[in-house]
């Protein structure tokens, strides 16, 4: 699950990660007030306002239809209004997001962390993930933080470190001064440094999170550091354990299509292609997936209905793929194992009739317990469906109907 930046920091706050301050609104009245009580707390020449989307890049994103960026520095509350104008309910493009763009329903006005002082200022980058290759967390981090850091992994690799947490140890000591050294950090923003990754480490555990992103992290001219951007996504599978975090959710940010499947515990994701899939068990979907390739069509999503699928996922599954216009074909490759094969007929018939005149090729392939039974009870329903038993008759229906 992904969180906004301003929801990511209020967590980090919990964790004694220090943070940008800001205040995050929904309308331009709220952003006036917000620039207004933020001017009147700190003695700063400006204010940042930052769109709130699940996206990256967005200092380098667009707004469409304006030259409006998603990330804009404001220095007069009349600016912050006009701002947040052109953000608040305009689509943001950034590289992220694809041509589609996401919706901006939310900004988050920050206070300046550009202020003058006794040293200069520093942008740096650091991320925890888990590296699946060596089964550890990972903390990779760079001196060349900010908007180009893509391209600093990309042309410059050698400036990209990485410091692996072992599982049974945790972050150590040293492993954390070794990173302020790398950072070419002294004194007080040494000392600083370490806490602050000390602290961010225990976080990233502490919110079952998949991946921790600040990017900059900011040594301020005070010496002290900060995350000025944060980019926190949540293991889905340790919500259970994490009501708070999970009430944070933002349904509005993600394909709808996919929410819906969720309600009915389907395992779904929409990609680009034309065959529509229906499949119990990932493996047997990925394989499922191949096949259509294979046989010239492209699968339009991945649909995981697992082992206890019924009469009303069945027709869930079908209403949620036949809302892709894409879809020319739809496969429903289904092996019986913990699940009848019969059963799962019953219910793609049920389905069949409930959702009325489905127009596009259905192809049924259910191989396991009561194989037989299910392709009768296909075969008889009269309904305009197609069975197979091997995986190589589906695949030859599929070709013919995408053809």
């Amino acid at each position: 699950m992904n969180l906004h930046e301003y929801q990511a920091k209020e967590l980090l706050k919990k964790f004694n990660v220090p943070v940008q301050e800001g205040i995050s609104v929904d309308s331009v009245m709220a952003a006036e007030e917000a620039y207004r009580q933020i001017k009147s707390e700190t003695n700063s020449k400006f204010a940042v306002i930052k769109a709130q989307i699940h996206a990256g890049g967005r200092g380098k994103g667009k707004i469409v239809g304006s030259e409006q960026r998603g990330v804009q520095v404001v220095k007069s509350a009349e600016e912050a209004i006009e701002v947040a104008k052109n953000i608040l309910g305009g689509t943001l493009v950034t590289i992220q997001t694809g041509p589609a763009g996401k919706k901006v329903n939310k900004i988050f006005i920050a206070k300046d962390a550009y202020y003058d002082g006794p040293s200069p200022t520093k942008e740096l980058y650091l991320s925890i993930l888990l590296d699946r290759a060596k089964g550890q967390n990972v903390i990779m981090y760079s001196t060349e933080g900010g908007m180009d850091i893509e391209e600093v992994a990309h042309s410059t690799p050698e400036k990209i470190f990485k410091e692996w947490i072992h599982p049974s140890g945790g972050l150590l000591p040293f492993q954390a001064r070794k990173i302020a050294f790398n950072f070419g950090l002294s004194g007080d923003a040494f000392k600083s440094c370490v806490k602050f990754v000390t602290n961010l480490y225990n976080a990233y555990l502490g919110t079952d999170a998949s991946m921790l992103e600040i990017n900059p992290l900011f040594k301020t001219s005070d010496n002290k550091i900060i995350a000025v951007d944060c980019k926190l996504n949540i293991d889905d599978s340790a919500l259970m354990r994490r009501p708070e975090i999970a009430a944070l959710r933002d349904v509005t940010e993600e394909d709808p299509t996919e929410v819906e499947a969720g309600q009915y515990n389907l395992n779904f994701v929409k990609l680009d292609g034309n065959v529509g899939c229906m499949v119990n068990g990932a493996g047997l979907a990925m394989a499922t997936m191949d096949m259509i390739k294979l046989s010239g069509g492209d699968p339009a999503n991945f649909l995981d209905v697992g082992g206890t699928a019924n009469a009303e996922t069945v027709e869930a599954g079908f209403r949620i793929i036949l809302k892709d216009p894409n879809v020319k074909a739809i496969l429903i490759n289904i092996f019986g194992g913990i699940v009848r094969c019969d059963r799962v007929a019953a219910g793609v018939i049920e389905a069949f009739n409930k959702l009325g005149n489905i127009e596009i090729p259905i192809i049924v392939r259910l191989q396991g317990t009561n194989a037989a039974e299910a392709k009768k009870l296909i075969d008889e329903s009269g309904l305009k469906v197609e069975s197979a038993i091997l995986l190589s008759e589906a695949a030859a229906l599929v070709k013919k109907a995408v053809a």
